[in-house]
């Protein structure tokens, strides 16, 4: 499996049919992320760019995955292939059993 980024340009303006996508676009991420497709998914401060960390065997598959997107059709993008994509990973303190 290869690591790649999805730099994505999001339309500067949001028509309601784009708003009424939102819940679908979320509901696709966080499937994705639990089937461990999505490592991290950014959207910028004035929300004119994501950027999509993903694995996958090939770009062709990272376009696959982009395409899955409900906000697709709104979306301007590019895949960028990784050497490695390095996070921090938060998780629960382990127990101990004293």
């Amino acid at each position: 499996m290869n690591e790649y980024i999805l730099e994505i340009d999001l339309p500067l303006y949001l028509d309601q049919e784009f708003m009424s996508l939102i819940p679908a676009q979320r509901q696709q991420v966080n499937k994705l992320m639990a089937d461990g497709v999505i490592s991290g998914y950014s959207l910028s401060m004035d929300r004119s760019k994501l950027w999509v960390t993903l694995r996958a065997a090939s770009e062709e598959e990272v376009q696959k995955v982009f395409e899955s997107f409900p906000l697709f059709e709104y979306m301007q993008g590019a895949i960028i292939p990784l050497m490695f994509h390095q996070s921090l990973t938060i998780g629960l303190p382990q127990l101990s059993m004293n």
